[in-house]
């Protein structure tokens, strides 16, 4: 059992929205990223995730702007990841605020990347994402371009090759459970948990807060969210016109369709409950922060 378990939302970016999808797929645009973290910071979120989930598609990584205007108002540790592909890369994001850097695609394509930007940066700054997928049989496969492309890497061994060249933390997504509120990947958790000598991030599938209750008893030193979190800060009372540029916006619209918390798999709430929770369960969690006023 990890020490003082970290509660960390997700916020998954594309452009200048906040989306969100299942199974990393089909995004829908919720909102602006910066008032979803203004109100994470308020109720007492340990950390942020930023992840620009195109970047490895279109070769880029732009959050920049909301990375420094972050770090300059909201104090908790940033990771931000998404396209990384070069130290230059990581340079610009930890010069903007941010603490720590996720990378995926280049790191798979490059395991010498690890290495080259723990020894620049430091390990501590060197989050290594796996994205992984259930295959046939009792395995699971690392994926690139969240979610989209098989490495051909046994997720497992691949975490041990990650830590072994100098990763500080462990990202793991289920892109199995992402967005369906129907837990995390227990078993994942336990095997990659049981395999690495650095932290892991649990990530993909939480509905409430008995399923962060069972990624921490599998071994998870942290508890990634996002929709779990997000629909619970989602306002519809927003001009849909500054949206509909970029993205689809028919959740906002109302037209949710099948989404998975319509159907009862999550339980929206906020960070609190989930401390709560988890305390209730003789879990340790950080200290609740001092309340914060945001002038949003």
């Amino acid at each position: 059992m990890p020490g003082n378990l970290r509660i960390i939302p997700k916020l998954e970016i594309k452009g200048p929205n906040l989306v969100k999808g299942v199974h990393l797929e089909g995004l829908r645009v919720l909102g602006k990223p910066w008032d979803f973290a203004c109100r994470y910071y308020e109720e007492g979120a340990d950390e942020l995730i930023y992840m620009d989930v195109v970047a490895s598609l279109y070769g880029r990584n732009s959050l920049a702007d909301i990375v420094a205007r972050t770090a300059n108002d909201l104090f908790i540790p940033l990771t931000v990841g998404g396209g990384l592909r070069t130290l230059d890369d990581i340079r610009t994001l930890l010069r903007a605020g941010a603490d720590k850097v996720a990378i995926n695609t280049a790191a798979i394509k490059n395991p010498g990347f690890i290495r080259e930007a723990a020894r620049t940066f430091g390990s501590q700054c060197i989050v290594v994402s796996i994205e992984a997928k259930r295959t046939p049989g009792s395995g699971y496969e690392a994926y690139t371009d969240s979610g989209r492309e098989p490495s051909g890497r046994d997720a497992v061994e691949w975490a041990v090759e990650a830590a072994s060249l100098g990763a500080g933390e462990i990202l793991l997504t289920s892109v199995d459970m992402d967005g369906t509120g129907l837990g995390y990947d227990v078993e994942l958790i336990k095997r990659i948990s049981a395999a690495v000598p650095v932290p892991v991030i649990a990530s993909g599938g939480c509905g409430n807060p008995e399923h962060m209750c069972e990624a921490a008893k599998a071994g998870a030193d942290a508890l990634s969210a996002a929709s779990v979190f997000h629909y619970r800060s989602f306002r519809r009372e927003v001009d849909i016109g500054e949206f509909s540029a970029e993205g689809n916006i028919e959740f906002m619209l109302g037209n949710t369709g099948g989404h998975g918390f319509l159907r009862g798999r999550i339980s929206p709430c906020g960070i609190g409950e989930f401390k709560e929770r988890l305390c209730a369960a003789g879990m340790k969690t950080r200290m609740f922060p001092q309340p914060v006023s945001m002038a949003l």
